[in-house]
């Protein structure tokens, strides 16, 4: 496996529990201005916000996403993950926007960063450098440095927990001490299971992973698990370079489904991934059940049932994301692939800086702020 993985990514999958707890306390550290002036005469006010909009993309979006998918039932103002490089037309002064790039210098969310700061929105920044540190800082925006040197998917504790505090800070949530010690417990539990030196007999990632081997990964998620089937898709693109997909009940159940009646030679090349819980809905329960009864059987080449571990909502969601993220990298392994390159998105991104170089023109607008 280490001849493989040549730039440790197991070994940094393995610190998921304790890099969770250093983003929080990440979190607990920023201090939130009541205002500031940034330049030309802008001035951003900071209370309590109206709406959440998370600006990211790729593995710096997913911390918004499954956020998102956490606080739904019990956070009373709208949030929303944009992936874009200008805000929703509703995004004003009462907006609280979070622009998160691990490397700083996403030229999307950079693009998002800049449309906040002219819209006055109370802007908090996280990265681990580059052009959003530098410009955060020079314009004094509330700004979290994240940890460097590991990749974007995953910084995903930084990228999750930090604005999940802050949201607590400003008495938007609560966010459960009880709640957050049983997470961390539940996932070095999962870690204990997991990890390299666990064998495969009891080692739910790797049996995934080679009950994956061969074919495409369908992961079907609900509810809840809806960014976490999506998480769990993302990771089987870029640690095990394979094409996956990822679809949601009940909606997957008024389309999807169809697909599966198509013929065997081509149903037989997917793998069905059903994220599950002990405590699924009843109504949830049966379309679960009965998909799979009614379309996957003997159709699907496989068809594997991931549950979730721990009691609160947050230790289920980050259970079964962790289990997804070691399956992605057992995945690549079994395939004798490095599970750290992307080189594909390095590349694409070389072609449009030559192409656009966007990031220069988003750097002259932020100089317009300091000039």
């Amino acid at each position: 496996m280490k001849k493989i993985d040549k730039e440790g990514m197991c070994d940094v999958q393995e610190m998921f529990p304790e890099n969770c707890e250093e983003a929080i306390e990440i979190g607990e550290g920023l201090e939130m201005p009541r205002k500031l002036r940034v330049g030309k005469g802008l001035e951003i006010r900071y209370g309590k916000p109206d709406n959440v909009i998370i600006v990211g993309m790729g593995g710096s979006a997913i911390g918004g996403i499954i956020m998102k998918d956490l606080l739904r039932d019990v956070i009373s103002i709208p949030i929303e993950v944009c992936r874009d490089y200008k805000l929703p037309a509703y995004a004003d002064e009462r907006t609280l926007v979070f622009a998160q790039s691990y490397s700083g210098n996403t030229e999307e969310t950079i693009s998002g960063f800049v449309d906040a700061i002219e819209r006055r929105c109370m802007l908090v920044a996280l990265s681990s450098g580059g052009i959003l540190q530098e410009f955060s800082e020079r314009l004094g925006i509330p700004f979290m440095k994240l940890p460097g040197k590991i990749q974007p998917r995953c910084a995903f504790p930084y990228l999750f927990f930090p604005p999940l505090v802050v949201l607590k800070k400003l008495e938007i949530i609560e966010l459960k001490h009880d709640e957050v010690e049983e997470t961390i417990e539940v996932l070095r539990e999962v870690r204990d299971e997991v990890k390299p030196g666990s064998p495969t007999s009891r080692n739910l990632a790797k049996r995934l992973a080679l009950d994956i081997k061969g074919h495409v990964p369908v992961v079907y998620g609900f509810g809840m698990y809806g960014g976490v089937a999506q998480r769990m898709k993302t990771q089987f693109n870029e640690n095990s370079k394979v094409p996956s997909k990822f679809e949601v009940f009940p909606e997957l159940n008024h389309n999807e489904i169809v697909g599966w009646t198509g013929p065997n030679r081509l149903t037989k090349n997917f793998v069905a991934i059903l994220i599950r819980d002990w405590y699924e809905r009843p109504e949830i329960k049966a379309r679960i059940e009965i998909t799979k009864r009614l379309v996957l059987e003997g159709k699907a080449s496989k068809i594997v049932e991931v549950y979730a571990k721990g009691t609160s909502k947050l230790a289920r969601m980050l259970s079964v994301l962790f289990i997804g993220d070691f399956a992605s990298v057992y995945l690549a392994i079994l395939y004798g692939v490095d599970p750290t390159p992307v080189d594909v998105i390095s590349r694409m991104k070389v072609e449009l800086k030559g192409r656009v170089n966007a990031i220069e023109r988003l750097r002259d607008r932020l100089n317009f702020y300091l000039a």
